[in-house]
């Protein structure tokens, strides 16, 4: 009884595995999500996983893709570089997925590069920010990753510039993760451009990822008297520094990149003085179908993450482009993509520069943390 007991567990757990596993099917369009399902980026990959299933429903309901009905498989990245590719290793060599939608975090988007490339697999990261997403150092674009935001140079670019000539300041302390990609790419174009319009960084501080307690670095910062802090990091980060400055009496207001939670309201209630630029805004109603929807499926009141939106629009994205190849191949599903110009999405209509895999004049916008949400201010086109 003992051994037929476990030998049902056994059965039990491998159908588990499978059933969530997924692979290839000869009669679907198969599409891989990586996503971070848990780890410090689970609250946005979660929801990116829930955009992306949304869309794949509605998908498959109008008829699928070139006839097929899409056979979506999300990968959990786990928030890491080194699990980021053991998933999409599988998703490839495994599964066979035809196309990685995903990663969000640049660490990982970059560390699959290499593996989608030698597998002929194209790559299109979300909210990947840093430029080595899709380029090497030297420029030369890498010809199976592409991308569907703005990049970190033109992230900090607006970060500076809105510093500088938006609110005034000329004086601005730093404080970034020495350890992130997203973050030190970051900060370096932050020094760059806010110094080349004539403002001074008065310190730039390094930290690790994982640190919690900020005091000594905030306590340094507050001996040169900064008027403001660029805070170039992720959002569990962002929300300690600033709790943590306001009880050493630090009062300034800092702009941050792409990385809200709302989850910040709970380490700091009363967050006001934040800025951040951001891909889009839930006030825009183009958004707001896809906030319904959400709602809807999952029966909930919350806004969700942003990323339910670019989970949404991806899958809409691959659909546009899968059907402009006309084919499965490799190759055309890459020149396709290549090619694109004007793919109307939800949130903005995509062209992809064929010389850096980016996209070309993508608007940003600006919001401001108020009252427990994002408030938006104004949209900014490059």
């Amino acid at each position: 009884m003992k051994r037929i007991c476990l030998i049902t567990v056994v059965l039990l757990i491998s159908l588990t595995m499978l059933a969530f596993a997924g692979g290839r099917r000869e009669d679907t369009v198969n599409i891989a999500y990586l996503a971070n399902l848990t780890g410090d980026s689970a609250l946005w990959g979660q929801d990116a996983a829930r955009g992306a299933q949304i869309a794949v429903d509605e998908v498959n309901a109008a008829g699928g893709i070139l006839g097929k009905p899409v056979n979506l498989q999300i990968y959990d990245g786990r928030s890491n570089a080194a699990d980021a590719v053991n998933a999409v290793r599988r998703a490839i060599e495994q599964d066979r997925m035809l196309v990685i939608l995903g990663p969000n975090w640049s660490s990982q988007a970059i560390a699959i590069n290499a593996l989608c490339e030698s597998n002929r697999v194209p790559q299109i990261a979300s909210f990947a920010t840093n430029p080595r997403v899709t380029q090497h150092e030297d420029g030369q674009v890498k010809p199976w990753s592409f991308r569907m935001c703005f990049t970190d140079d033109y992230q900090g670019q607006i970060m500076a510039s809105y510093f500088f000539n938006k609110l005034g300041h000329r004086r601005a302390a730093l404080i970034y993760d020495v350890t992130s990609d997203y973050s030190s790419g970051l900060a370096e174009v932050i020094q760059r451009e806010f110094t080349a319009l004539g403002g001074e960084i008065l310190t730039a501080q390094a930290f690790r990822g994982g640190d919690q307690d900020f005091r000594a670095i905030l306590t340094a910062v507050r001996a040169t008297n900064p008027p403001a802090i660029f805070l170039p990091n992720l959002w569990r980060e962002n929300a300690l520094i600033a709790r943590q400055a306001s009880e050493l009496g630090l009062n300034v207001e800092f702009i941050t990149g792409d990385t809200y939670s709302p989850d910040m309201f709970e380490i700091m209630p009363n967050l006001e003085n934040m800025y951040m630029v951001q891909h889009f805004a839930w006030d825009d109603p183009a958004l707001h179908g896809i906030l319904r929807k959400y709602q809807e499926r999952f029966n909930v009141t919350h806004t969700p993450e942003l990323d339910t939106v670019m989970g949404y629009d991806q899958i809409l994205f691959i659909k546009h482009r899968l059907e402009a190849a006309g084919s499965t191949d490799p190759e055309a599903i890459r020149q396709a993509i290549i090619s694109s110009y004007n793919v109307p999405l939800t949130h903005a209509n995509i062209t992809i520069d064929p010389n850096t895999h980016n996209p070309l004049n993508k608007e940003a916008v600006i919001v401001r943390l108020s009252e427990g949400r994002q408030v938006f201010l104004e949209r900014l086109v490059p």
